[in-house]
């Protein structure tokens, strides 16, 4: 059998080098907020995407989002196929999987969630079934994520991929994700503010499951509205009820666990 040029090799000098010898690269991500770069790539018939880590810090992301991958796999997210180490730090493949984004910043502009065809907006204009199955997606992977004994660092719209035609939501880019509970070193985690709980800004504090509660809740209440703003609720007073136990302030009062919080939704739903 043939050796395929992404899933069966180990190393390679230069990736930008090699991708090129693969197939032609259709799409080029080369601006992105973590320092790495990424390419679709197509290697006989099928697309592929390639990420590789252009600075230190991306290179160690990608070698915990390795780690990721290895301790959980779920339907909702995107399967890590190989990783691939070069010359100057490592690169990881992926199967290139329909859909966008629902929120894409980069380095040089802040995304424009906002505007009225974005795809967020666009998500957002979607008949209510449809959003639900695209929660309850996320949903039923951080069960897994759970289960694994991970916690949910940096989840926020970036990390979700919508097929507007399967109607069908994934999540990529979870590489922050982390063995939990552990102890913040910092002064913040990475994400973003909209979707992080208060823990995740205090040096010392304890991050574990209810950290990734509060994370889903969030997710849970931005993705039902009509805008940032939160000024347009689609959902019931009793889903809202369930997302404000979720997000309270202070982890003893959330719910103690993904499943329960889940459960909770389906009883509301």
């Amino acid at each position: 059998m043939t050796a395929h040029p992404l899933l069966d090799v180990s190393h390679v000098a230069s990736l930008d080098t090699y991708v090129a010898q693969v197939g032609p690269i259709f799409r080029t991500f080369a601006e992105q907020d973590s320092g790495c770069i990424s390419y679709g790539v197509l290697a006989g018939e099928r697309r592929w995407f390639v990420k590789s880590a252009s600075t230190p810090a991306a290179a160690a992301l990608l070698r915990q989002a390795v780690a990721v991958h290895q301790a959980v796999t779920h339907p909702t997210i995107i399967p890590l196929l190989n990783s691939i180490t070069t010359d100057q730090g490592l690169a990881l493949v992926y199967p290139w999987v329909p859909g966008e984004v629902l929120y894409h910043p980069t380095r040089s502009r802040s995304g424009g969630r906002t505007a009225p065809e974005s795809t967020m907006a666009r998500f957002r204009r979607l008949p209510l079934p449809e959003i639900h199955s695209a929660v309850e997606a996320i949903l039923g992977a951080h069960i897994a994520v759970e289960g694994a004994g991970l916690v949910a660092v940096d989840l926020y719209d970036g990390c979700m991929l919508y097929d507007f035609e399967e109607n069908r939501m994934r999540l990529c880019d979870l590489d922050e994700y982390r063995q939990g509970p552990f102890t913040l070193e910092a002064d913040r985690l990475p994400g973003s503010s909209r979707y992080m709980a208060p823990e995740e800004f205090i040096r010392g504090s304890v991050i574990d499951i209810r950290t990734t509660v509060f994370n889903l809740g969030r997710a849970l209440r931005l993705l039902l509205d009509t805008g940032d703003e939160e000024k347009g609720w689609r959902g019931t007073p009793d889903q809202l009820a369930v997302i404000e136990r979720a997000t309270s302030t202070g982890p003893r009062d959330r719910f103690s666990s993904v499943s329960s919080l889940a459960d909770a939704w389906h009883a509301v739903a």
